[in-house]
C-alpha cells in the first residue's frame, strides 16, 4: 500500500472499496408528489428504538421535498433490480413511469419484489457536509420470504457486482452476527 496525495477524487474512489448494498428509498413529498431516489449509504443505527439512516445529497433535485417528508420506505433492492436502482439514482421527471407500486403501511409508495422493505416515519435529520442524513424509527417490516434469501444488489468500485455463493458453506441459520456479538 502507498500514502497518496488526498483529494475528492481519490477519497471517492477509497470509498469506493467498501461494498455496499442498494435501495430505494421511497416517500411522498408536501405536495403528494411521490419521492424515490437510490442509496447506498443505508445501515442500522440502533435496535431500540428502531432506527436506520440514508443520506441524501444536498445538490438533488429533491433534496427540499425530502427534508419534508414524514414517512419513507427504504426498499432493499435484490440482484434482479438493477433497471430501479438505474432508474431512481437519475433525476429524471418519469422515474415512477412504468413502476408498479403498492401502498405501504402509511400509504408510502412500496417496491414490489424487494428483499426487505423497512417503513419508517421521520425521526431526526443531521448535518452531513454536502450531504444530509436522515434518521428513520422503523415502524414496520417486510422480508421476502419465498424460498432461500436472493442476492442482494452490491456496488463496489463503481459498479455493480454479483456475490458468488460458496457451494461448501453451511445454510445461514438465523442472525449469526448477532450471536457471535451477543
Amino acid at each position: 500500500m502507498q500514502d497518496l496525495p488526498f483529494d475528492q477524487t481519490r477519497f471517492r474512489r477509497t470509498l469506493g472499496r467498501f461494498p455496499t448494498g442498494v435501495a430505494v428509498v421511497t416517500g411522498a413529498g408536501p405536495d403528494g408528489a411521490p419521492l424515490g431516489i437510490t442509496v447506498s449509504s443505508f445501515n442500522s443505527v440502533s435496535l431500540d428504538p428502531p432506527l436506520i439512516l440514508f443520506s441524501i445529497a444536498r445538490r438533488a433535485n429533491s433534496f427540499v421535498a425530502w427534508q419534508a417528508a414524514r414517512h419513507y420506505a427504504v426498499n432493499v433492492l435484490g440482484e434482479d433490480q438493477e433497471w430501479l436502482s438505474d432508474r431512481f439514482a437519475r433525476p429524471a421527471a418519469d422515474k415512477w413511469e412504468g413502476v408498479t407500486v403498492t401502498a405501504g403501511q402509511h400509504g408510502m409508495p412500496v417496491l414490489p419484489g424487494c428483499l426487505a422493505v423497512l417503513e419508517c416515519e421521520a425521526y431526526a435529520r443531521h448535518d452531513g457536509g454536502d450531504h444530509e442524513i436522515f434518521v428513520g424509527r422503523v415502524l414496520g417490516l417486510t422480508v421476502d420470504r419465498d424460498g432461500p434469501p436472493r442476492p442482494p444488489l452490491v456496488f463496489f468500485a463503481g459498479r455493480y457486482r454479483k456475490l458468488m455463493p460458496d457451494p461448501t458453506a453451511p445454510e445461514a441459520a438465523g442472525d449469526s452476527l448477532a450471536r457471535q456479538n451477543g
